[in-house]
């Protein structure tokens, strides 16, 4: 008797694997580092905001004395923010620190007593004085051509009339300036103004603290005919061809990327065929 064939479905189920890493995989991410390298490079940040337009011109010609490339922008409120490459943050923070900018706001005597509506104690009011003279005092000296910053510190104590030894008034100027500026020259003058600045105050009552700062070196300012682009200077004539390749450099790169990731994508999702039906003859 002929024996019946016997048939037999056999599924096949392939391993699925990650396809291995080749050249376009390879490529793909030479070009997405590339891309992202190109976007770290034009990052801009805020070095400082709400500034006004005299503090914002200080802050950028200082930088570019130095050698940093910096912007500065007007906003809706009519503020300037001041924008560098993210690459030289730190290093004009630390420019800007040794030359004092920004300066210091310091309150007047109109800002310290302004009206809010309630009464002020004797306590307050005396107290508000003596930090709005302290303001004033600091403002004049940080106007002194060398001087970075200062401060004016007062102890003024309310002495009783009655008393028969009384606690005498006195004063501390802290002064940080140049090194190469003499501000030495000007202590004298700077004990007299305090002194004559405030009434009770002797001259040899008020003390004065210099402390210098060394300028960090500077390097060669740049051609006129020179301009910063991407953290670097090149010639003011060949800025707007320098930019064109560089954007369209930057277009082809994403292009490409583009291209790569779509083709990788369709590959992984094409799905994989199953195994036909054999026959098996009986022997």
């Amino acid at each position: 008797m002929t024996s019946v064939m016997e048939v037999r479905r056999v599924h096949a189920h392939p391993k699925i694997t990650q396809p291995a890493g080749g050249p376009r995989s390879r490529a793909l991410g030479v070009a997405t580092a590339l891309v992202c390298a190109l976007a770290l490079a034009g990052c801009k940040v805020d070095l400082y905001t709400n500034l006004d337009q005299q503090e914002a011109n200080k802050i950028v010609a200082t930088l570019l004395r130095h050698g940093i490339p910096a912007e500065r922008s007007i906003g809706t409120d009519r503020r300037f923010t001041v924008t560098v490459d993210n690459g030289t943050f730190a290093e004009a923070v630390n420019v800007l620190q040794e030359n004092g900018l920004p300066k210091q706001d310091f309150a007047n005597l109109g800002e310290v007593f302004k009206k809010d509506g309630l009464v002020s104690s004797p306590v307050q009011e005396r107290a508000q004085m003596i930090f709005a003279l302290s303001q004033e005092l600091s403002r004049t000296i940080s106007d002194i051509d060398g001087v970075l910053s200062a401060r004016v510190h007062l102890v003024l104590p309310e002495n009783d009339p009655l008393r028969q030894q009384l606690i005498p008034s006195s004063a501390s100027v802290f002064i940080r300036h140049r090194a190469t500026m003499p501000v030495e020259n000007l202590v004298p003058q700077v004990k007299m103004l305090v002194a004559n600045g405030i009434a009770g105050l002797s001259y040899d009552k008020v003390s004065v603290v210099l402390i210098p700062v060394e300028a960090s070196e500077k390097p060669e300012t740049p051609d006129p005919g020179f301009t910063a682009f991407m953290g670097a200077w090149v010639q003011r004539d060949s800025l707007p061809r320098i930019a064109w390749t560089f954007y369209i450099l930057i277009a082809v790169v994403i292009a490409q990327a583009t291209a790569l990731g779509a083709i990788l994508w369709r590959q992984r999702r094409r799905p994989y065929r199953l195994g036909r039906a054999i026959p098996m003859e009986a022997p």
